[in-house]
C-alpha cells in the first residue's frame, strides 16, 4: 500500500463503516445498564504455545547509569538507564538512536560506546521531570525520513504541570498534573555527532495522572517517498489513567485515549504549528478533532508498520484488568476502551472489584468495535487481590522481514515489559473479524548457546527488582531486531535462532522389544507382555524411600543411552472417571533412586502431574518450564481420555535439554534443561494406575550395554 492513492481510498472505506456507528462525544454515551451474563474470571484460559523455537542474541550496547528527576518514589523507577526504544537514523549512516527517559538522547555506532547526541532533559529544566509515573520524561523520537537533507527530528517529553510556561493546546483533563510536548528538532548538521541548530514546539497536552501519556511517536516507514504518507507523524496519546472510570476514550472532541495523524510541516491546526490532514478520518466531523486517526484507547504503547504484505499498522495495547492486546489500527478504529477490554465488556461501575470482565451482547456489532488480533490475559494467582497489579504488560513490536534470520520472517515478535516473556504470531494469522491469532513463547539462548531468560540477561548489574526487566524490543534500518532492558541499561541483538532439543540424536536404532524378556519391571507379577505391547495390568503401590513413580518397567534391550528420541503410542486404561490419571515415560535410568521421567497425565493442577521431573535420592524435582508454581498450573493436559495417544520424547545429552511431543505436534507439549543424567535407560510406567505402551521405536547415541 505504497501508492497515496490506494492509501487514501483505505482511510475512506474504514472511515465509512466506522462512523456509522462511532459516537463523538463522551457525553453522547448513556449510562449502560448491567453488563450482560456472569462475569468472566479466566477470560483466556489457554496458555501461550511453547514454540520450541529459541533467539540467540549477544550484547550489543550498554548504557551508563542515570537518574530520574525529582527522585521518585516509586522504586520500579529506579534503574540503571530508562532506555525504552531503538531505532537507526534514515540517512544511511547505519547509527542507531535510543532515548533515554531520563532526558538523554543516544546514538550508538556498531562497536563503539553510546554518546550523548542531544540532552532532552536538561533542555527543558527545570520543568522537565522523569521521577513520577512509568513513562515520564524523554518518552521517544522519530527521525524525518528525510533527515539526510532537512535535519529534522521529533521528539516526546514531559513537563510538570505547574512549573510549564506554557498552556495545552487542547482542553486538559482537570487536575491536569502534567504536559506532553511534541517538539520538532532541525540539526544544522545531520551528519554530526551532537546536535547543534533549532527547536520548535509542535503541540501540547495536558494529562490529570502521571500515567499514560504520549507514548510513541512515529512516521510511517512503508509510505512511498515523496508521497503525503511520508510526511504524515503518528501520535500515540494514552487516556491518562483516567479511562478506567471515565468515557474520555470514546470523546472525539479531545486527544486522549486516540492515535493522532498530524502533518508536522503544515499549519492548519488550532495552534497553526502542524498540519491536519485533509484525509484523516474525522475531518470535517462537527464535533470532533481532526486530528484523531483512531481512538478507545487506554495504553497505546508501542505500534509498527509491517514492511511486507498489506503494511499494515499494529498496536501493543496495555490493559488495565485482564488483557494484553495487540490490534491491526485502521483509519478510524475504535478500540473499545473504556466500554470494551479486548473482546469482553468492561464494567467501570462494578460493585466487586473482581467482576470486571463480561461477555459480549448479542447486538454488539452494531457497536462497531475493533477487537484484537493476538492477546493473552494477566493470568492472576489465586490469592491474588484484584485492586492490586498483577505484573504484566505487552510492549508491542515489530513483524520481522530481515534477511538475517529466516525463521522468523512473518512473526510478529513482541515482549511483555514486566516479565521479560517474547511471544510471536504469524502475521498470516492475525486477521481483523477472526479468531484471535495463536500465541507462541520464545526460547533465548545467549551468545554461549546456554539457555537463559529475559531476567538472567538484564538482572546483573540492574537496580530496582532484577526479576523486572522493563524489555522494549527495537528494529534497526535493515529489519533486525534488538532486546531493550531498563533494568541494568543494557541491548541484545537478536542474532538468529536455535530449535530446542534439536541435537543430533544418533542412528543406532531399538525396535521390536515388546518381549517380555526385554524388561525388567519393578514387580513382574503386575505386568503382561502379550507380544506387541508392554502392559502395566495392576496399579503399583508407593514404596519406601523418596517419592517417586510407583511401578514401571525398564527397557534392557539395547543400549545405555546418550542423546536419544522416543517414538511410541501410549494408552491410560484407568478409567475417565477416575482423576488424576497417569502413565509415565522414564529416561536416564541408573538405579531406582535415580532416574528422569515425564509425567503424561489428566490433570495439570497439582505439583507432581503433567510434566518432567527428576529422582536423584531425594523426592522428584520437577524441571519443565511450563510448570507455574504461582498460580500452581502447567502444560495442558498429555492424556485426557482412554484412546492410544502418539508421544515423542527427544533428549540432548550435552546440553540436557529434554522435549516431548504429543499426537503429531510440531511444538512441545512440554520442555526441560536439566543435565543431572545425561545418559541412562528407558522405560514406562505409571504411579498408581494402568496403562500400556506399543510400537516403541527408539533412535539415538550408544554409550553402553
Amino acid at each position: 500500500m505504497r501508492k497515496t492513492g490506494l492509501f487514501h481510498l483505505a482511510i475512506a472505506v474504514a472511515v465509512a463503516a466506522s462512523l456509522q456507528t462511532a459516537p463523538a462525544h463522551a457525553d453522547s454515551m448513556q449510562a449502560r445498564s448491567a453488563p450482560p451474563g456472569e462475569p468472566i474470571l479466566d477470560p483466556i484460559p489457554e496458555e501461550p504455545i511453547t514454540s520450541g523455537l529459541g533467539l540467540t542474541v549477544e550484547e550489543f550496547a550498554q548504557f551508563p547509569k542515570s537518574d530520574p528527576t525529582p527522585p521518585p518514589t516509586d522504586q520500579r523507577l529506579m534503574r540503571v538507564a530508562r532506555i525504552n526504544h531503538l531505532g537507526e537514523i534514515p540517512d544511511g549512516s547505519r547509527r542507531k538512536y535510543v532515548p533515554d527517559l531520563n532526558g538523554k538522547l543516544y546514538l550508538v555506532d556498531k562497536g563503539k560506546a553510546p554518546t550523548v547526541y542531544l540532552d532532552v532533559g536538561a533542555t527543558f529544566a527545570p520543568a522537565f521531570f522523569s521521577g513520577r509515573g512509568m513513562g515520564q520524561g524523554f518518552g521517544f523520537v522519530a527521525f524525518d525520513p528525510g533527515f539526510k537533507n532537512n535535519g529534522r527530528f521529533y521528539t516526546v517529553h514531559t513537563e510538570l504541570a505547574s512549573a510549564a510556561t506554557k498552556q495545552p493546546d487542547f482542553t486538559p483533563q482537570p487536575n491536569t498534573t502534567y504536559h506532553g510536548i511534541v517538539t520538532e528538532w532541525t540539526a544544522e548538521n545531520p551528519a554530526a555527532g551532537t546536535f547543534t541548530g533549532t527547536r520548535r514546539e509542535i503541540l501540547r497536552i495536558g494529562f490529570a495522572g502521571q500515567i499514560h501519556g504520549i507514548q510513541q511517536i512515529d512516521f510511517n516507514p512503508t509510505a512511498r517517498p515523496g508521497s503525503a504518507e511520508a510526511r504524515v507523524l503518528y501520535v500515540a496519546a494514552g487516556d491518562g489513567g483516567v479511562g478506567a472510570r471515565t468515557t474520555v476514550p470514546q470523546d472525539l472532541s479531545v486527544p486522549h485515549g486516540k492515535i493522532l495523524r498530524i502533518d508536522p510541516r503544515g499549519n492548519n491546526s488550532a495552534n497553526g504549528r502542524y498540519g491536519i490532514p485533509a484525509d484523516n478520518p474525522f475531518v470535517g466531523k462537527p464535533g470532533t478533532l481532526g486530528e484523531i486517526y483512531s481512538y478507545g484507547m487506554r495504553d497505546p504503547h508501542r505500534f509498527s508498520w509491517d514492511p511486507g504484505g498489506r503494511h499494515r499498522m499494529f498496536l501493543g495495547h496495555i490493559g488495565e484488568h485482564a488483557i494484553e492486546a495487540i490490534y491491526d489500527v485502521r483509519p478510524g478504529s475504535n478500540l473499545g476502551w473504556s466500554e470494551r477490554e479486548g473482546n469482553w465488556v468492561f464494567d467501570r461501575a462494578a460493585t466487586n472489584p473482581c467482576h470486571r470482565l463480561y461477555p459480549l451482547p448479542a447486538d454488539d456489532a452494531k457497536n462497531g468495535y475493533t477487537y484484537p488480533v493476538a492477546m493473552y490475559d494477566h493470568n492472576p494467582p489465586p490469592t491474588w487481590n484484584c485492586t492490586s497489579d498483577v505484573g504484566r504488560a505487552v510492549a508491542g513490536g515489530f513483524v520481522y522481514r530481515g534477511n538475517e534470520i529466516p525463521a522468523l520472517r512473518g512473526k510478529y515478535i513482541f515482549d511483555d515489559l514486566v516479565d521479560g516473556r517474547i511471544f510471536y504470531t504469524e502475521e498470516r494469522d492475525m486477521r481483523l473479524g477472526a479468531k484471535p491469532a495463536p500465541l507462541h513463547q520464545l526460547m533465548i539462548y545467549d551468545a554461549t548457546g546456554r539457555r537463559v531468560t529475559v531476567p538472567d540477561l538484564s538482572g546483573p548489574g540492574s537496580i530496582g527488582d532484577p526479576k523486572r526487566p522493563d524489555l522494549r524490543i527495537g528494529r534497526d534500518g535493515s529489519g533486525e531486531l534488538y532486546l531493550i532492558a531498563k533494568s541494568n541499561g543494557k541491548i541484545w541483538k537478536v542474532t538468529g535462532t536455535r530449535t530446542f532439543a534439536a541435537c543430533q540424536v544418533g542412528r543406532t536404532p531399538v525396535r521390536h522389544v515388546m518381549a517380555a524378556k526385554n524388561w525388567a519391571p519393578v514387580t513382574p507379577a503386575k505386568w503382561q507382555f502379550p507380544g506387541k505391547e508392554a502392559v502395566l495390568a495392576e496399579a503399583g503401590a508407593a514404596r519406601p524411600g523418596p517419592r517417586r513413580p510407583f511401578e514401571y518397567a525398564v527397557l534392557t534391550a539395547g543400549p545405555v543411552w546418550g542423546s536419544f528420541q522416543i517414538d511410541a503410542e501410549v494408552r491410560l486404561d484407568t478409567p475417565v472417571s477416575v482423576s488424576n490419571r497417569d502413565v509415565i515415560l522414564v529416561y536416564g535410568y541408573r538405579s531406582d533412586l535415580e532416574f528422569s521421567y515425564s509425567h503424561l497425565s489428566s490433570d495439570n493442577k497439582i505439583y507432581p502431574h503433567n510434566g518432567i521431573f527428576t529422582v536423584n535420592n531425594a523426592d522428584r524435582l520437577r524441571l519443565d518450564d511450563q510448570w507455574d508454581p504461582v498460580r500452581s498450573v502447567g502444560a495442558a493436559p498429555a492424556v485426557s481420555d482412554e484412546g492410544w495417544h502418539k508421544v515423542r520424547l527427544r533428549h540432548c545429552a550435552a546440553t540436557g535439554e529434554t522435549a516431548v511431543y504429543m499426537d503429531g505436534a510440531k511444538k512441545p507439549l512440554m520442555t526441560a534443561v536439566d543435565t543431572t543424567f545425561p545418559t541412562g535407560r528407558i522405560g514406562f510406567g505409571s504411579f498408581d494406575n494402568i496403562g500400556r505402551v506399543r510400537d516403541l521405536k527408539i533412535t539415538g547415541t550408544r554409550v553402553g550395554r
